[in-house]
């Protein structure tokens, strides 16, 4: 005796889960991978520059590797909690009949914000820039500033 499968039977008429997973991971994979172009998100520079913030009892310190740029190409913003690191890196243009073996190098514009824990006296910001480095001081706000309290006994 001979038994043939007919399609899938008896689980044709169940749904595939799997397909549907795949199904949003395709839409997942679309959304953050999509092409760029209109309504898609600008995404390139999301991490540049790289920054280390620290701080102290009295300020935070923010440094920067922002090589190769004039202090006209860059932007420093002070908000409430947040500091904007804004600019425009341009690389001089060589030959355009070059064709690259390794380009690591951008170019372009680019928007870095922090949100800090606590608020700043931006009154009172100082930002140097000197060989590349980006260097940013952000005095604490009075009311964010630990305050020692007297007890009574």
């Amino acid at each position: 005796m001979r038994i043939r499968r007919m399609g899938s039977w008896p689980f044709d008429t169940l749904p595939n889960g799997f397909s549907e997973l795949q199904q949003m991971q395709r839409d997942l994979d679309r959304l953050l991978n999509g092409r760029r172009g209109e309504g898609a998100l600008d995404t390139s520079a999301g991490v540049y520059p790289l920054m280390n913030v620290t701080h102290d009892h009295e300020n935070f310190y923010i440094r920067s590797e922002i090589p190769g740029m004039a202090l006209e190409e860059l932007d420093v913003s002070v908000t409430g909690r947040t500091v904007t690191v804004a600019g425009n890196r341009s690389i001089p243009s060589e030959d355009q009949n070059v064709r690259y073996h390794r380009k690591e190098r951008e170019a372009g514009k680019f928007r870095r914000q922090v949100n800090l824990p606590t608020e700043v006296n931006s009154e009172q910001v100082e930002a140097k820039y000197r060989h590349g480095m980006l260097m940013i001081v952000l005095p604490k706000a009075e009311s964010a500033k630990p305050r020692k309290v007297a007890i009574s006994g």
